[in-house]
């Protein structure tokens, strides 16, 4: 499975999912760290890659799109990088079990 991991959320999170036998690139390895909402979902569509994000505005283009990447809206508050990645970690294969079952947003808290 292919994921995009947006700029808000540390390069790691890229590399567990590869570790985990995924595609995953970090924004800031395509493109500008400031690149818009509508670039990186331009990109996730064209490449049929998860968006994993912490953006609200994200959750709400799914909503009221009809046509959209799969969002993967983390809901947690700031926290330590290790800390999100031993959290997220575990997660891995029940996002893609989500994916898989046709879930176009996937809210983690």
């Amino acid at each position: 499975m292919r994921f995009l991991v947006d700029a808000q959320l540390p390069p790691a999170l890229a590399r567990v999912l590869t570790a985990r036998g995924h595609l995953a690139e970090h924004v800031t390895d395509i493109m500008r760290g400031d690149a818009t909402d509508h670039e990186l979902w331009a990109y996730a569509l064209e490449h049929g890659a998860v968006l994993v994000t912490k953006d609200e505005d994200f959750s709400t283009m799914v909503l009221l799109s009809d046509r959209a990447p799969v969002v993967l809206w983390i809901r947690v508050g700031n926290t330590r990088r290790r800390t999100l990645l031993a959290w997220f970690e575990p997660l891995v294969d029940e996002i893609v079990r989500l994916v898989c079952d046709g879930q176009r947003l996937i809210e983690l808290r």
